[in-house]
């Protein structure tokens, strides 16, 4: 079989609040097991950011605080090859070494991937799925802009520690976007180009229909008379 991987991407700031929402609502990623290099994290490795069953009604700064968070870099780390950083084990390489691995293995894993998108562009995100896989989706895709993460309300110094905590992502995030539009103008400009061959085409069928001469082009549409299909009935 011929697998091909797709993924979306979101502004970092926006997918980190809307994950802190969704963790203070109530949600988990216990059965989640990390698997790296044939096996889990253990505790050591992968610290709990709470205790309990989960950690509902965390606030915002909470979040940020926690060092083990996974939310974190997550569309970085969920893209990259852990396993060229040792997985989850932190002393396997030096910090800064560590992050710019992670960082180029994310991109070149995008990169390679046949398609992905970005929730800010939905309708880019759309054309560039149709014109990839040649196939048209009945409804056109919405831009929703009105999210829970747009609901939040935060000052300047939280974004900016938000972006710091998530300084691969926005890396990432800057790099998609420009392979994003280059991709999206190259459909776009070979669209044109077909659309241009097929306008020729379409001219130069119509300007040899009018070439033909008028008895030629009655003839080609005449159809025998009943006479005519007898005498060749009988004759032969």
């Amino acid at each position: 079989r011929k697998f091909y991987y797709i993924t979306l991407l979101r502004d970092p700031v926006s997918r980190y609040l809307s994950e802190w929402r969704h963790v203070q609502r109530g949600a988990t990623w216990k059965t989640s097991l990390h698997m790296c290099d044939g096996r889990t994290p253990t505790p050591e490795e992968l610290p709990s950011c709470y205790e309990g069953t989960d950690w509902s009604g965390c606030t915002l700064q909470e979040f940020m605080d926690c060092p083990y968070n996974l939310a974190n870099n997550r569309q970085v780390r969920m893209l990259a090859d852990l396993s060229l950083v040792g997985c989850y084990n932190m002393s396997f390489i030096p910090e800064n070494k560590r992050a710019q691995i992670l960082l180029d293995s994310a991109k070149k894993n995008l990169k390679d991937m046949a398609f992905f998108g970005l929730t800010e562009f939905q309708r880019k995100t759309q054309y560039l799925f149709e014109r990839t896989f040649n196939l048209k989706f009945i409804r056109p895709f919405m831009q929703y802009n009105s999210t829970r993460a747009g609901g939040v309300e935060v000052d300047n110094d939280t974004i900016r520690r938000i972006e710091e905590l998530n300084d691969l992502d926005m890396q990432l995030y800057d790099y998609a976007k420009d392979l994003f539009q280059q991709r999206y103008q190259y459909k776009r400009q070979l669209e044109r180009m077909e659309q241009r061959i097929k306008n020729r085409e379409e001219r130069l069928l119509h300007r040899s229909n009018e070439a033909l001469p008028k008895e030629e082009t009655e003839e080609q549409g005449r159809l025998p008379t009943e006479d005519y299909m007898s005498h060749i009935i009988e004759k032969w």
